[in-house]
């Protein structure tokens, strides 16, 4: 599978992962929550491996990327009536 199909992909599981991560990590700080997120999506898409490869050049910049996506989908879910009021 090309690397852009396999990170949309990864891209569309991030608020089911936000989710679980809430639900295993609710106690923890923002950042330790979005650091387990980064974790896992990074895992799921196989970021050492795309490294190796060089589908990614700049690994920093890539997890900053996903960082932001993570906290996109935060704000959208706090914002949503999923959020606990």
């Amino acid at each position: 599978m090309n690397f852009l199909a396999k990170l949309l992909r990864g891209v569309a599981f991030i608020p089911a992962v936000v989710h679980g991560i809430e639900a295993l990590f609710g106690g923890k700080t923002g950042t330790d929550k979005k650091e387990a997120a980064l974790s896992f999506i990074g895992a799921a898409l196989s970021v050492t491996e795309a490294v190796t490869n060089h589908d990614i050049v700049d690994d920093g910049k890539f997890r900053d990327g996903l960082g932001k996506i993570i906290d996109g989908v935060v704000q959208c879910l706090n914002a949503s009536a999923w959020a606990v009021k």
